[in-house]
C-alpha cells in the first residue's frame, strides 16, 4: 500500500513539517506528487514561504525542486509566476499578500518545475486552502518552507506529515529520541477544565501573554510582552494558590529556568498548541520527572512520519535500520522511507 493510499481517505489538507532543514520534507512532497499522478488524483500545493528553488537559500546546499504534474492547483506569488519552468493558467488573483506580490491560484498547464509560495500567516493560509479546495482538488499539501514549526499549528491543516532523518544527529539513538519527542509533544493532552477554558477564551489570540490563574479561577495577566525575563516574573507570581500558568508565546528553556523547580508540582502550564514548545528531549524528560505538567488548547494529529537516511554533510544510516528503529518506537504511526520505499518493517 502506498503512503497516499493511507492518507487520502482521512484527510483533505496535510502539512509537511521538517524536523530540521534537509530532513526530507521536499522529498516527501515530491514523492506524494508522483503517487498522486500515478493514481489520477488532483492535488493542491501551497507553502508557507518560498519553495522549489534548486539551492537552499540559507545553507547553500542543493535541494530538490518541486515538480508539479499537469492539472495540479498551486499557489504562486506574482513575482514568481514568470519564473516557473512550465505553463501556469491563472485561476484567481487573491488578496493574500507576500513579499513577492499577491498570491495567484494557478493550474499547471504542462508538467514542470515551479517555485511555490503562499502567505506567511496561519489565518491567511487557512483561507487560501479553502479557496483552493473550491477548484476541485482531492487533497492539499502544504509545504512549510520557512517556518517549519508554525506550519504545524493545528489551525492550518487536518494533520501533519513529520519528516525526520539523519540530519538531526550522527547518532541513530538521538534521531529516534528527538523524533519520538516531537510526536509526543504534538500529542500533548488537551485542557478539559471548562472553567479555565472560559477564563482563557479572550486571550487565545494574544501575540504574547503570560498569566497566572489561581484556584478561584481569577486571572492575573503579567506585565510582560516578550519572553525576556518572563521566567523570573512568573516565579514571583506563582504561589500556593496558583492552579494554572498560561503562556501564549514560546515556552523556552530560559523561561523554565527562571521558575523554582520546587513549584512545578503546584501548577499546570497551558499553551495554545504544542508548536510553542522549544525544549529538547533530554531536558523535557528531566522537567517531567520534577513534576512539570502541561496541557494545550489544541493538539496536533500526526498522519505519518517519513525518514531520510542521508545527511547533506555526507554521512548516512542504513535505511532499513533507521526506518525500523523509528517505526518500533512509534507503533501507531505510519513510518515511511520516501527515498528507498517501504512502511515500517514490512519488507
Amino acid at each position: 500500500m502506498s503512503l497516499l493510499d493511507q492518507l487520502k481517505r482521512e484527510y483533505r489538507t496535510l502539512s509537511i513539517v521538517g524536523m530540521a532543514k534537509n530532513s526530507g520534507k521536499t522529498t516527501t512532497l515530491n514523492y506524494l506528487l508522483e503517487e498522486a499522478f500515478d493514481e489520477g488524483l488532483v492535488l493542491g500545493v501551497t507553502s508557507t514561504g518560498r519553495d522549489g528553488e534548486s539551492t537552499d537559500l540559507v545553507t547553500g546546499t542543493d535541494k530538490p525542486k518541486v515538480y508539479l504534474f499537469t492539472d495540479t492547483i498551486v499557489s504562486v506569488p506574482e513575482k514568481l509566476y514568470g519564473m516557473a519552468e512550465t505553463g501556469l493558467e491563472i485561476l484567481e488573483r487573491t488578496a493574500y499578500r507576500t513579499a513577492m506580490g499577491n498570491v495567484l491560484i494557478c493550474r499547471v498547464a504542462d508538467s514542470g518545475y515551479v517555485q511555490v509560495a503562499g502567505p506567511g500567516s496561519i489565518r491567511a493560509h487557512k483561507k487560501l486552502c479553502e479557496d483552493m479546495l473550491d477548484f476541485g482538488v482531492d487533497m492539499i499539501l502544504i509545504d512549510g518552507a520557512i517556518d517549519r514549526k508554525s506550519i504545524a499549528a493545528p489551525e492550518t491543516s487536518d494533520a501533519i506529515i513529520l519528516a525526520t532523518g539523519a540530519v538531526i544527529s550522527r547518532s541513530l539513538k538521538v534521531v529516534v529520541e528527538e523524533t519520538v519527542h516531537i510526536v509526543s509533544l504534538y500529542r500533548s493532552e488537551r485542557l478539559t477544565d471548562e472553567r479555565a477554558l472560559s477564563v482563557l477564551a479572550d486571550f487565545e489570540e494574544e501575540d504574547f501573554c503570560v498569566a497566572v490563574i489561581n484556584d478561584a479561577y481569577d486571572m492575573n495577566v503579567l506585565s510582560v510582552r516578550t519572553g525576556l525575563g518572563a521566567g523570573a516574573l512568573l516565579n514571583d507570581a506563582i504561589d500556593e494558590h496558583t492552579k494554572y500558568v498560561y503562556l501564549s508565546g514560546a515556552l523556552t528553556e530560559s523561561i523554565i529556568a527562571g521558575i523554582d523547580p520546587g513549584k512545578f508540582r503546584g501548577f499546570t502550564m497551558i499553551l495554545p498548541d504544542p508548536t510553542r514548545i522549544f525544549v529538547g528531549a533530554v531536558k523535557w524528560q528531566q522537567l517531567r520527572k520534577k513534576g512539570f505538567r502541561l496541557r494545550v488548547l489544541r493538539n496536533i494529529k500526526i498522519a505519518a512520519v517519513t525518514v531520510n537516511p542521508f545527511a547533506p554533510s555526507g554521512y548516512a544510516f542504513d535505511h532499513r535500520e533507521l526506518r525500523e528503529a523509528i517505526a518500533g518506537s512509534l507503533p501507531d504511526v505510519p513510518v515511511f522511507d520516501v527515498r528507498m520505499g517501504g512502511f515500517g518493517s514490512d519488507e
